[in-house]
């Protein structure tokens, strides 16, 4: 057996990459479903018989981008830092698309 023919030891597996990358892709979209639907959802429901005050549900939408955001530059960041490419990656991509649905829900609030 010839020296350095063995598995790589200086990273992790494109497998293990792969398995955490779902993993985190699985919390995101339960954490996207939870700010759209209950938290922007509810507060638009608010809104509608509440029509003496000023909408809730754009606030709570802008509110929820910065947590997505925020979430996206710590994990997704951490994550690249840390050297795990594909799951960082699926955290960015995912993180933002979810910022940029919030961020047009409060933009048409």
């Amino acid at each position: 057996m010839r020296r350095g023919s063995g598995p790589s030891t200086d990273g992790p597996s494109t497998g293990e990459q792969v398995g955490v990358g779902a993993a985190f892709l699985v919390i995101d979209l339960m954490v996207i479903a939870y700010l759209v639907f209950i938290r922007y959802g509810m507060a638009g429901w608010a809104d509608a018989y509440d029509s003496g005050n000023p909408p809730d549900a754009p606030g709570e939408a802008l509110r929820g981008m910065w947590l997505l955001i925020g979430g996206a530059v710590v994990t997704g960041g951490g994550l690249l830092a840390l050297g795990w490419r594909i799951p960082g990656v699926v955290q960015l991509i995912v993180l933002g698309v979810g910022a940029g649905l919030l961020a047009g829900f409060a933009a048409h609030g």
